[in-house]
């Protein structure tokens, strides 16, 4: 499937005991035709109330804590197989709430973002998080500095510029800021350019992923430090490079993200190996 292009494996767990090794994720996305960003892997409920636990595998084969295109994927998926709209997941984030609009569009309620420096988490104290010490190029004239952090569930740095996102280097700046000593547990990189209250344009480098077309969670993340160093409303359209997402930072503090979800083709892997095979398609 795919959330704005997102590549994303949907990998139904229920009713097994095991789980997609790191090998399996690293053997799938080493493949032209499954490469991805993200599995969501669909386990059986661990606590009542919940429809289902989903893990996330990054395309390295590392874990990741929250993931708001693949959640819209879950719920596309789990829409069309049981007919009902609303459900309930659990993930390392915590619970997450997903339901598919009338008009095809998913929206899931990702939580609450944390914003103190512990949280996030940053290896050293800053007081004020909407802005930490942290640049790329001359010490004079960097190239990018002064990011605003947060976590949607996972680390995030928002790049504030004016330029066009797409007239800097992310490609080559992202691995060396994941990596910084500053993100104990690496950080999803965002280059932002805010074109209204209610308009950004942003690209990201994801951690354990690389570029991206879309980022559901910086997307959230991007918003919630706009908000708070009042360059935007708390509702607003970020047009990513695979299209636009709608994200509202509620006055109850948990940020909702709406957008599409596409399912591409079907098929069966194994979750040890990575072996997999698609299914034919009736002519």
């Amino acid at each position: 499937m795919n959330g704005l292009g997102n590549q994303i494996i949907v990998a139904d767990m229920r009713g097994r005991a095991d789980r997609v090794t790191p090998a399996a994720a690293i053997a799938i996305n080493d493949t032209p035709g499954t490469k991805f960003d993200q599995i969501m892997a669909i386990h059986d409920p661990r606590t009542p109330g919940t429809a289902n636990y989903i893990e996330i595998i990054n395309s390295d084969g590392t874990r990741a804590q929250a993931c708001g295109n693949g959640m819209r994927c879950v719920v596309q998926f789990l829409t069309a197989e049981q007919g009902r709209q609303a459900f309930t997941f659990e993930t390392v984030a915590g619970i997450l709430f997903g339901e598919e609009l009338e008009d095809g569009m998913v929206t899931v309620d990702m939580g609450t973002p944390k914003l103190a420096w512990y949280d996030i988490p940053l290896a050293e104290e800053f007081m004020d998080t909407r802005q930490i010490e942290l640049q790329i190029g001359p010490i004079d004239a960097p190239v990018l500095h002064s990011p605003s952090v947060a976590s949607m569930g996972n680390p995030h740095a928002t790049f504030w510029v004016n330029q066009d996102v797409w007239s800097y280097a992310l490609d080559r700046f992202g691995p060396m800021l994941e990596n910084h000593p500053i993100f104990p547990e690496r950080a999803n990189i965002s280059i932002a350019q805010v074109i209204g209250r209610d308009k950004m344009i942003l690209r990201t480098w994801e951690r354990g992923a690389g570029l991206t077309e879309a980022c559901g969670t910086a997307a959230c993340a991007a918003v919630v430090n706009g908000a708070r160093t009042r360059r935007t409303d708390r509702k607003v359209t970020v047009t990513l490079p695979g299209g636009d997402l709608l994200i509202e930072w509620r006055e109850d503090d948990h940020v909702v993200l709406t957008g599409p979800a596409e399912l591409e083709w079907t098929g069966t892997l194994d979750p040890a190996t990575g072996v997999w095979t698609r299914d034919e398609v009736a002519a």
